[in-house]
C-alpha cells in the first residue's frame, strides 16, 4: 500500500518530538556489543535472553523482534535460544564509510505489555584494504636552485580502512637527492611530503623517477605505491599563493547541477609562464571528483551530482594551484552541505490485528514506528489520525506509536473502519506521508432474534385438514454468521389443561405453523400460546412471541328443535278453540343452532299442512297463528310440519311435526276422532231411549273430564322426567332462553337448554320447558272447557 503524500495537513495532532526522545524512555541503558567485520553469517554476537533478564520461552511468548534503524537485516534474534547472531556479513567501509567509530543502532521489540529495548552494534574495522594513491605517476617539476631542506607536498594515499588500518607511513625508494617525510594534520590524516637533500643540477640530471609507497598499520601491512617523476627545472623562484589557507563554504543539498559551490583564487609573483596558474584537485575525502568538477583556468568548484545530507553531510578538498615554472601552493576547501526538507516522513508496521471482537474493552489494533531521515526541524514529526472513528494514538517509546481503541465497538452499527494515519513533519515546506489501515470488527453473538410482531393473530376455519398451514411468525437477528441463525420452537403452554402439541406444530427453520387436527369451534373458539426464537451463538439468545389463534365457526350443525319435543313419543297435539280469530297464537316452535354468527340465523316456514292456508308460521319467530277464521267444514285434527333453516351456506335445516285438534270452546274432550258413530242402539221404548241417553251422557262427560285431566298430568309428568334425564356436564352448561315478547312474538316465552357436552356434534339432548304464559293460557282453556 503506497503512502499519500501531501503538504500542509489540518488534523489532530499528536506531536511527538524526536529529537526530545531520551534514552530513560526505553527504561534501559543501550547495551553495546560488537562484531568484527566480514564475520561469517550465522555467527554468535551476543545472548539478549540474558541481558534482558528474560526466560528463552519468554522471548518467543512476548514475539521478540530486532528492528534496525534503517530496517536493515544485519542481525536475527534466535527465539530458541535467545542469542543474537549475523543474518550476514557485514562491510564496515559499505556502512559507515570513514566515519569512526562505525556502530549500528537497533531495537529488541516486545509485545504484552510493549517494550523497546535499544542497543548498539560496534563494526570493528579489519585490515581489508590496500592504501591507493589517485595517480598511478605523479609528476613534480622541482627548480635547479631549490635549496637543501625545501619541501615538496606529494598527493597522499586513500585506504577505506580506518584507525591504525589506514596509512601510517610513506617510504621512497633510495636515491641521493629526497627523503621522504610523513606529516599528521588536525584531522588525524597523513601526507606525504618531499624533502631534498642535496642540490639538483639539471645540467646533470634533468629527471628522477621515484617510488612513493604508502604503508598501513595493519597486521599484517598493506601497501601502495605510485611513481613520481621529478623533473628538473631551471629558476622560478616565486610559487603561487591562495587568498586563503582554508575555504568554508555551506551549500544546500537540493541545489541544482551547474551550480557554483566556492571559487579559489591564487597569485604568482612571476611572470610569463612562471606566472601562468592552473587549479587541480590534490585530494579527496571521498570519492574524487564525483559530487564536484574544478575548473583548471578559474578555480571555480561546481556541482556536477545531486548533493544527499541523508548520505554525507561534509566534503573536504585539496586544491593545489601550479604555475609554469612547476611552482605550486595548496590550500583546503571544506564543503559542508545543509539539510533541507526533501525527505517525507515514513512509516513502518511492526503488528496489526485485524478483525477485532465487538464489544471488547481498549484493544491495540496496531504497533508502528515513524521516521523522518531529515535533521533539525525537518526531522520533527506530527503523528495523527482523522475525526470521527472510534480510535486513538498512543506514543510509545523509540518513536512506536500504537493505534488502539476508544472502547467497545459495535459491529452491527459499522463492521469496517480505515484508518488513515497522518505523519507530518516541521520543515519548511512541511511534508507529510498518509498510511491507510483497514480494521475489520468480528462478530460477537450479542442480539437475541426479535420478531416482527410482539403477538400474532392468526385465523383458522373449523373442520380445517390436519397439517394445515395456518400461518407464519418471523425473526430477525442482527448478528452475522451463526450467530444470526437461529430455530423456532413451541414453548410450553401457560395453560397445563391446553394439549398444544396436539394442536399445532411450528417448523422450526421458517416458522411455519401448521395445524396437527382439525378443530371444532364449538369445543374450542380460540386458544394462545408463545413461540420462541433461539439462535445459534454461544451463549445462545432468545426471543420469544404471543400467537392467538382464533378458531371461525363453519355450519356443520343443523338447527335442533326444542319445542315441540321431537323424541319419538307421544305426540304433543294443541288445542285450538273453532272460535279463534285469524292470527291466533297456536304454539311457538322454539330452536336453536350450536353454530355461530349467521350460521345461527334461524328462519322457519310452514312444509305441511293437513289444510293448506288455515295455520302459517312467522318466519323470524316460529309462531304458528292461525290465517283465517275456523268453520264446521274445516278438519278437527291436524298435521303441520314446520321446517327450521339457518343462514349458513349451505343452509342447514330440521323440522317439527305439530298436532293441532279444533274443538269448540273447550268443550269436546281430547280424544281420537272416532272413525264412526254407533247407531245401532234399539230400545223398546221410549223412556228406556231417555234413560241410556241421560246416562251415556252424564257417564262421557265424566269419563271426559277425567281422561282430559289424565292427559295434562301425563303430558307434565313426562316433560319433567325428561328434564330431570341426567346429563353429562360438557362444554356447554345450562342456560335460559329468552325470547322477549317485545320482538315478533305477542306473548313472552322462557325454556332452559341443557346441551351435552360428551358428544363431538354436541346435539342437545333434553328441554325443561319454563312456560308461563303457555300454561297460563292452557289454564285458562281448561277452565273455559270444565265450566
Amino acid at each position: 500500500m503506497e503512502p499519500t503524500r501531501e503538504r500542509f495537513p489540518e488534523q489532530r495532532q499528536v506531536l511527538i518530538l524526536l529529537l526530545l526522545l531520551e534514552v530513560a524512555l526505553a527504561g534501559w541503558e543501550p547495551r553495546r556489543y560488537s562484531v568484527m567485520e566480514e564475520t561469517e553469517r550465522g555467527s554468535f554476537v551476543a545472548n539478549l535472553a540474558n541481558d534482558l533478564g528474560l526466560g528463552v520461552g519468554e522471548l518467543a511468548e512476548r514475539g521478540a523482534r530486532v528492528v534496525s534503524e534503517d530496517n536493515e537485516q544485519g542481525l536475527q534474534l534466535d527465539l530458541q535460544t535467545g542469542q543474537l547472531i549475523l543474518n550476514e556479513k557485514l562491510d564496515r567501509e559499505k556502512l559507515c564509510g570513514p566515519t569512526e567509530p562505525c556502530i549500528m543502532h537497533f531495537q529488541v521489540l516486545l509485545k504484552n505489555p510493549l517494550e523497546v529495548f535499544r542497543a548498539e552494534l560496534l563494526v570493528r574495522d579489519i585490515n581489508d584494504h590496500s592504501p591507493e594513491f589517485p595517480e598511478r605517476e605523479m609528476t613534480l617539476k622541482i627548480p635547479e636552485i631549490s635549496s637543501l631542506g625545501t619541501v615538496f607536498p606529494l598527493k597522499k594515499a586513500r585506504d577505506l580502512d580506518v584507525g591504525s588500518n589506514n596509512v601510517q607511513n610513506y617510504n621512497i625508494s633510495p636515491n641521493s637527492h629526497f627523503h621522504v617525510s610523513t606529516r599528521t594534520q588536525g584531522d588525524g590524516r597523513k601526507y606525504p611530503e618531499l624533502v631534498l637533500d642535496t642540490e639538483l643540477d639539471r645540467e646533470e640530471q634533468a629527471e628522477l623517477r621515484l617510488t612513493l609507497t604508502a604503508v598501513d598499520g595493519g597486521s599484517p601491512p598493506r601497501s601502495g605505491t605510485v611513481q613520481i617523476l621529478i623533473l628538473v627545472l631551471d629558476v622560478n623562484d616565486n610559487a603561487p599563493e591562495f587568498a586563503q589557507a582554508l575555504y568554508e563554504v555551506q551549500v544546500p543539498e537540493n541545489s541544482p547541477i551547474g551550480s557554483l559551490v566556492v571559487k579559489v583564487s591564487a597569485r604568482d609573483l612571476d611572470t610569463g609562464t612562471n606566472g601562468e596558474i592552473s587549479y587541480s584537485v590534490s585530494y579527496s575525502s571521498q570519492e574524487i571528483n564525483k559530487p564536484f568538477e574544478l575548473s583548471s583556468l578559474s578555480g571555480e568548484i561546481r556541482l556536477i551530482k545531486k548533493l544527499d545530507f541523508e548520505t554525507m553531510s561534509s566534503y573536504d578538498l585539496d586544491i593545489e594551484a601550479s604555475d609554469g615554472g612547476g611552482l605550486s601552493g595548496k590550500c583546503s576547501v571544506s564543503v559542508k552541505v545543509l539539510d533541507v526538507n526533501d525527505n517525507f516522513p515514513e512509516l513502518s508496521i511492526s503488528s496489526l490485528t485485524s478483525p477485532i471482537p465487538e464489544n471488547s474493552p481498549e484493544t491495540e489494533v496496531a504497533l508502528f514506528r515513524i521516521r523522518d531521515r531529515d535533521s533539525g526541524e525537518n526531522g520533527k514529526m506530527i503523528c495523527s489520525i482523522q475525526d470521527g472513528v472510534p480510535f486513538k494514538l498512543k506514543p510509545s517509546v523509540e518513536n512506536f506509536y500504537r493505534l488502539v481503541t476508544e472502547g467497545a465497538l459495535d459491529r452491527e452499527t459499522r463492521a469496517q473502519y480505515n484508518i488513515t494515519i497522518t505523519i507530518t513533519d516541521l520543515g519548511t515546506p512541511r511534508l507529510k506521508t498518509e498510511h491507510n489501515i483497514t480494521v475489520l470488527v468480528s462478530d460477537v453473538n450479542d442480539n437475541a432474534p426479535a420478531f416482527t410482531q410482539t403477538s400474532y393473530t392468526l385465523f383458522v376455519r373449523e373442520n380445517n385438514s390436519p397439517a394445515l398451514h395456518i400461518g407464519s411468525v418471523s425473526a430477525t437477528d442482527r448478528d452475522s454468521g451463526t450467530n444470526a441463525q437461529f430455530t423456532y420452537s413451541l414453548l410450553p403452554p401457560q395453560d397445563p389443561h391446553l394439549p398444544l402439541a396436539s394442536l399445532v406444530s411450528i417448523n422450526t427453520d421458517n416458522g411455519h405453523l401448521f395445524a396437527l387436527r382439525s378443530l371444532d369451534y364449538e369445543a374450542l373458539q380460540e386458544f394462545e400460546f408463545r413461540v420462541g426464537a433461539t439462535d445459534r451463538g454461544s451463549p445462545a439468545l432468545s426471543s420469544e412471541a404471543l400467537v392467538r389463534v382464533l378458531v371461525l365457526d363453519a355450519n356443520d350443525n343443523s338447527p335442533f328443535v326444542l319445542y315441540p319435543l321431537q323424541n319419538g313419543s307421544a305426540p304433543c297435539t294443541e288445542l285450538v278453540p273453532r272460535a279463534a280469530e285469524p292470527g291466533y297464537l297456536v304454539t311457538k316452535v322454539v330452536a336453536v343452532d350450536g353454530d355461530s354468527g349467521q350460521n345461527a340465523w334461524l328462519s322457519y316456514q310452514l312444509l305441511k299442512a293437513t289444510e293448506p292456508g288455515l295455520f302459517g308460521v312467522w318466519a323470524h319467530n316460529g309462531e304458528v297463528r292461525t290465517a283465517r277464521l275456523l268453520s264446521e267444514r274445516d278438519a278437527a285434527k291436524h298435521r303441520l310440519v314446520v321446517l327450521v333453516k339457518d343462514n349458513g351456506e349451505p343452509p342447514l335445516s330440521a323440522t317439527a311435526t305439530l298436532h293441532v285438534l279444533l274443538v269448540d270452546g273447550f268443550s269436546q274432550p281430547y280424544l281420537p276422532l272416532p272413525e264412526a258413530a254407533p247407531a245401532q242402539a234399539q230400545a223398546d221404548s221410549l223412556t228406556v231411549y231417555l234413560v241410556v241417553a241421560l246416562a251415556s251422557v252424564s257417564s262421557l262427560f265424566l269419563l271426559s273430564v277425567l281422561l282430559f285431566v289424565a292427559v295434562r298430568l301425563c303430558r307434565r309428568s313426562r316433560a319433567a322426567s325428561v328434564g330431570r334425564c341426567s346429563v353429562p356436564e360438557g362444554h356447554f352448561p345450562g342456560h335460559l332462553v329468552d325470547v322477549s315478547g317485545t320482538g315478533t312474538l305477542s306473548q313472552s316465552y322462557q325454556y332452559e337448554v341443557c346441551l351435552t357436552g360428551g358428544s363431538e356434534s354436541n346435539d342437545f339432548k333434553f328441554l325443561k320447558p319454563i312456560l308461563p304464559n303457555i300454561l297460563s293460557q292452557d289454564s285458562r282453556r281448561k277452565s273455559e272447557y270444565l265450566e
